[in-house]
């Protein structure tokens, strides 16, 4: 079976450095302890379909020399990738190409989709296992959730109007520029300002953040931060 490296693309959670957008509602330290838990989740997601499906969990990381700090968030048979310089698509294209020297496709996931269904990422190792083109999960935003390929295109990863809602789209007819195929696999959704933290609270509460063909991951760490405020989080609320 080819051996599929699975990763999140993350930063250590530091005050003042992680989920800044989700400041207000959010303090400097509650948005690095929510960062914290959105990567206990995902990662507990990713170890539990990379097992399954003999694959590998990596954390992608900055900053160089957090690595103690970030373990502790991580589980135990994670390997450690650290992020190089330069802006962001240099730094996913990089690597992607570090961690298909060592496997035969890469699987890079954002940090900020705690609830992240395990039947997505299986659907997208699936893909990358047998596609020689790119594997995209899309994003409510317009961006993308993950991204897999099994050969590296770097032009994929080159002038793409990152943090907006053309980045699927504009990967997408990247792809079709460069002749490869595009398989897309079901979307889900990326929290990163007060609105999309209001529907991840909403959905920890039993509703449906949107017409999902599956229903998301438990996140007990990103659940049990929430549920123990003394004030519950709304979109747009202040505390």
């Amino acid at each position: 079976m080819r051996s599929i490296a699975v990763g999140i693309f993350c930063k250590t959670p530091a005050p003042g450095q992680s989920k800044t957008r989700l400041s207000p509602p959010l303090r400097a330290d509650e948005c690095a302890a929510i960062s914290a838990c959105f990567i206990r989740d995902l990662t507990a997601t990713i170890e539990q379909v990379a097992r399954d499906a003999t694959s590998i969990g990596y954390a992608v990381y900055t900053p160089i020399g957090s690595e103690a700090t970030l373990r502790t968030l991580l589980p135990g048979g994670f390997r450690l990738l650290p992020q190089c310089e330069g802006d962001f698509g240099t730094r996913l294209a990089t690597a992607t190409r570090d961690l298909l020297e060592t496997h035969d496709g890469a699987i890079l996931v954002n940090s900020d989709s705690p609830t992240l269904p395990a039947a997505i990422l299986s659907a997208a190792v699936s893909a990358t296992r047998r596609s020689n083109g790119v594997v995209l999960s899309p994003a409510l935003d317009g961006g993308y959730t993950l991204i897999g390929v099994s050969k590296l295109h770097a032009r994929l990863y080159e002038d793409i109007p990152w943090s907006t809602s053309e980045v699927f789209n504009r990967t997408v007819e990247r792809a079709g520029e460069i002749g490869i195929p595009v398989v897309t696999v079901p979307g889900w959704y990326d929290v990163d300002d007060a609105a999309s933290l209001g529907i991840l609270q909403a959905e920890l509460e039993g509703g449906r953040p949107f017409d999902g063909a599956f229903p998301g991951a438990d996140a007990p760490a990103t659940r049990a931060h929430l549920a123990a405020r003394a004030v519950p989080l709304r979109a747009g609320s202040s505390r």
